[in-house]
């Protein structure tokens, strides 16, 4: 098949050869159709995906229920569909042991008690080449301690992605630039600073590891240069039709937080390198040509000085920075010389990029929240990266006997005081535009059971993707907290421990963005990031704008099990050629 005959056959044909894509549900393609023509395939998904989404509870729980469970009766059977006999033997659930067989019957008999249908796995995984049979178990055992209404969009989630790989035979459907981003972050993450984790902090080995196989990857690419900088940044550069002509830059980091994921940053420096390597393998060129820079250090994990690489970038860099001590009491410049860096203030200062040399900065990113996942969108464009405001606080009442102090005034408990604040910073945060609010730590020190608490400590994170926004939630924030106390006769400390400004995506950028997500026949969605990244230090000193990719696992990230899928990284890549071939 191929996308004229998808647009142009008549409809009673078309059920004949894709009425299996969604198992014993022909109605959903069916009612797809006549939103004829597509674009693209993505763009006929698309409008699956959003049939299926207006569709009655009833209906979707049907689709649900059509599918066999893994290793069950239908396939002990053999009356299995075609596409789920495939499915299940290339995953090998038709070899299981004794063992694996008696766990999966036993994790079927449980999770239909505990949710009332089967449970639905793309067993040919996020890459298309299929799960093992342990990562089939792990995912099922984990999956089965999930609440109800979550796990139900999971599986209509993992329907949608097993509709996808089906479509994607019957259309011989290659994503060469999408499985060399799976396979090199696949690749990368065998370094790691711990044997049972990946954990990539600053200039540790692993780190270094990752560097060169960054700079080994892009040189057979094609890059033209390709080298380490002097906080250890990799950065390549491939040469435009005009040398002379302002670049583009473009990257993201390499670094991780302690037990991460392998695409948080990684692939924005990976996304990038895909598309050089199949410009090189044509013998094209862009006008404009092409920086990548693989960040080293983002998270800020061994050391405090959180976007050191990008802070270089845009001559930020602090002084200071050269002599924080990480846990071990190694400084940064020893850290930076004992892995081959200058660790001098000039080397790094030299870093700095020259604003006229480049049209501006484009990051791509993993979304790193939930957002796109369930609305089953790829691609999205980031319309703002947040500000934020950070505090550390302690309120301070009187300890006194659980029993024998009244309830009322007499009592000056702090934990109240808290308790009451973290509900009202839910309550602001979610009347203002966008804004999030979160008290993610409480404790109270030396606390007892049958002491009413005279300390309470806190923290404050206050976020939203205009400065205007997050500055009337800190405000409001601070308001309640300071009436709470005064109402209880209660004092209180607050110290600020960040202060970031918003990074709003340049309109032409972002224009841009969304020019490229519409060529590939997606809708255009945009969305803020609540979370920081490298083009929010890039933002300083020129134009920006982000793309986000859905993450998978209902978006989780700074985890393991952080994902994407091929046909999601092909979909990047190939939004970022639209936008570079069209300046």
């Amino acid at each position: 098949m191929d996308l004229n005959i998808l647009n142009q056959a008549p409809q009673a044909e078309l059920l004949a050869q894709l009425g299996g894509l969604y198992e014993h549900s022909p109605w959903i393609v069916e009612q797809a159709l006549p939103r004829r023509p597509f674009a693209s395939l993505a763009a006929f998904k698309r409008a699956c995906a959003e049939v299926l989404a207006v569709a009655s509870r009833e209906a979707q729980l049907g689709l649900i229920r059509a599918h066999p469970e893994l290793a069950g009766k239908a396939m002990v059977a053999g009356a299995l569909t075609a596409e789920s006999t495939g499915e299940q033997a290339r995953a090998g659930l038709t070899h299981c042991s004794p063992a694996e067989f008696d766990t999966l019957q036993r994790l079927n008999a449980d999770y239909n008690q505990r949710f009332g249908w089967p449970f639905i796995l793309a067993v040919r995984g996020p890459r298309g080449t299929g799960l093992t049979r342990h990562q089939i178990i792990e995912t099922f055992e984990r999956r089965l301690h999930a609440h109800a209404e979550d796990e139900f969009h999971e599986c209509l989630r993992q329907i949608h992605r097993i509709a996808e790989l089906r479509l994607a035979e019957k259309f011989h459907e290659t994503l060469p630039a999408g499985e060399q981003v799976w396979d090199w972050a696949e690749a990368l993450a065998r370094h790691s600073d711990a044997p049972d984790a990946l954990t990539v902090t600053y200039l540790t080995p692993a780190h270094r590891a990752c560097a060169q196989d960054l700079q080994d990857w892009m040189g057979a690419a094609g890059f033209d240069e390709c080298s380490l900088d002097a906080v250890g940044n990799v950065v390549g550069v491939y040469y435009g039709q005009d040398r002379s002509a302002p670049r583009v830059l473009t990257g993201s980091h390499y670094d991780t937080v302690r037990n991460g994921g392998r695409y948080d940053g990684r692939l924005g420096i990976l996304a990038p390198m895909a598309l050089v390597q199949r410009w090189a393998a044509k013998g094209w060129r862009p006008r404009h040509g092409l920086e990548v820079v693989g960040f080293a250090e983002e998270e800020g994990q061994r050391f405090p000085a959180t976007f050191l690489a990008s802070s270089a970038l845009v001559g930020r860099f602090e002084p200071a920075w050269l002599e924080q001590q990480d846990a071990d009491g190694v400084t940064l410049r020893d850290a930076m010389q004992a892995a081959g860096l200058p660790g001098t203030l000039e080397s790094i200062q030299a870093l700095r990029r020259e604003p006229a040399r480049y049209l501006g900065f484009v990051e791509i990113h993993i979304e790193q929240g939930p957002v796109l996942d369930a609305m089953n969108l790829p691609l999205g464009v980031v319309s703002s990266i947040n500000g934020s405001h950070r505090y550390t606080g302690e309120v301070l009442g009187v300890a006194s006997h659980a029993g024998t102090t009244p309830m009322g005034a007499a009592r000056r408990d702090a934990a109240v005081a808290v308790a009451e604040l973290v509900l009202q910073v839910e309550r602001i945060a979610a009347a203002l535009p966008e804004a999030v609010g979160t008290v993610g730590q409480l404790e109270v020190p030396g606390g007892s059971i049958n002491v009413v608490p005279g300390r309470c400590r806190f923290s404050l994170d206050l976020r939203a993707p205009r400065d205007a926004v997050r500055d009337r939630l800190r405000d409001e924030v601070l308001q309640a907290l300071d009436a709470n106390c005064q109402r209880r006769g209660l004092q209180y400390t607050l110290r600020p421990t960040l202060s970031a400004d918003a990074a709003p995506s340049h309109p032409d950028w972002m224009a841009r963005w969304e020019a490229a997500v519409a060529a590939l026949g997606l809708p255009v969605f945009r969305l803020p990031s609540g979370a920081g990244h490298d083009a929010m230090k890039m933002h300083e000193l020129l134009p920006q704008a982000m793309l986000f990719v859905r993450g998978g696992n209902a978006g989780i990230s700074h985890n393991p099990l952080e994902t994407i899928t091929a046909h999601d990284a092909q979909l990047a890549v190939d939004a970022l050629q639209q936008l570079l071939e069209n300046l």
